[in-house]
């Protein structure tokens, strides 16, 4: 018996999203690097490496620490870093594992010259490439073969490869809206790319990555690495970029609590149990809070901390205080940052937990 709020991952249909992406990279000859921020677990990331991963990519130092202490030994920091205490501590984990982060200007360039000073072999460190999100990463030519020269002059560092996340695909009004966007974005990572050859360097990889672009669209030639996250466990934005929420294989198991009127219902899974985002545009559009799944689309209407409610007449009469049901959240990532553990379930048995290792791991 489990009790709710509690977050279930249905594992033939995880199966069936991951063997789906491993398949498409294998299909372009690129290799796979999930990002393992949307679900935080170890154990779910040793098993993207088991059926054919080359690696994995995370967001901070915290999730490498924990993936690498859980035996992974291959991790991409997909993300800028700052300050002596962060680079001390990737450090220690340079001594161990192979792993790079990503960077987008001379002042982490700076640290890592400082701070890996006395290291036996250089910093390996990716170039972000700002490619429509409007969010971190190099944005001008200049900028770019500025940087790629700064590099050049160091001893500490040296530059392996491009990265950029086509984030902003989540905002397309369509998939062919989607699918032009991320050509774009694929481009410029593969451009930057063939300039940084230019100036001598050795660029082995060029690491894109997005799920719905990837869901939708081809993969650029030039590009070596792809690296969704969400893919593997979807959610009610990922669904509504393909039309298809069977794909959704985590769900956030809650009780009804209350039946007050003739159309309302109130589940004890609030915005503490489901977070309370939602996209407001694009292919990625969720409308509500959630959605109950199996349903003929029945959405919360809103979350309160400790509670959520919709209202729908037809789903009301069919319910009963007691009963329990499952919601597909809005966004997976920050949904699984909430648990201590994820049951994973087959055919609605729970076959073994599985602890969410990274949680709060943001540092």
């Amino acid at each position: 018996m489990i009790d709710t709020p509690a977050l279930l991952i249905d594992q033939n249909i995880m199966m069936q999203n991951l063997r789906s992406m491993i398949n498409k990279a294998e299909e372009n000859k690129v290799n796979l690097r999930p990002h393992a921020k949307t679900h935080r677990m170890p154990e779910l990331a040793r098993l993207c490496l088991n059926e054919g991963a080359k690696g994995i990519a995370v967001a901070k130092i915290g999730e490498a620490e924990v993936m690498a202490e859980n035996g992974i030994k291959d991790i991409f920091i997909a993300n800028e870093i700052i300050g002596e205490i962060k680079y001390n501590r990737l450090k220690a984990l340079h001594d161990k594992i192979e792993i790079r982060i990503g960077v987008d200007g001379k002042e982490q360039i700076d640290q890592i010259e400082k701070v890996f000073v006395n290291t036996s072999k250089p910093l390996e460190v990716l170039i972000e490439i700002e490619v429509g999100e409007n969010r971190s990463g190099v944005i001008e030519d200049e900028d770019l073969f500025e940087l790629g020269q700064y590099i050049l002059s160091k001893k500490n560092v040296v530059l392996k490869g491009v990265f950029s996340h086509e984030g902003h695909c989540y905002k397309a009004s369509c998939a062919e809206e989607c699918i032009r966007l991320a050509r774009i974005a694929h481009r410029r990572t593969v451009a930057a790319a063939e300039l940084l050859r230019t100036m001598g360097h050795k660029i082995d990889i060029v690491s894109i990555g997005s799920t719905p672009s990837l869901m939708h669209g081809e993969i650029a030639e030039g590009v070596t690495e792809i690296r969704p996250g969400t893919f593997i466990l979807m959610d009610v934005g990922q669904g509504s970029a393909i039309s298809d929420f069977s794909k959704c294989a985590a769900t956030v198991l809650s009780s009804v609590i209350s039946r007050p009127t003739a159309e309302r219902v109130v589940l004890d899974a609030g915005a503490k149990a489901l977070t309370s985002q939602n996209r407001t545009e694009g292919i990625c559009t969720t409308y509500g809070y959630g959605m109950i799944k199996n349903s003929n689309n029945v959405r919360l209407s809103g979350v309160f901390d400790e509670h959520a409610v919709l209202y729908n007449r037809g789903f009301r009469e069919a319910i009963a205080v007691g009963d329990k049901v499952e919601v597909i959240p809005n966004h997976i990532c920050p949904t699984c940052n909430l648990y201590e553990k994820a049951y994973l379930v087959t055919d609605g048995k729970v076959i073994k937990e599985i602890p969410v290792l990274c949680r709060g791991k943001s540092q």
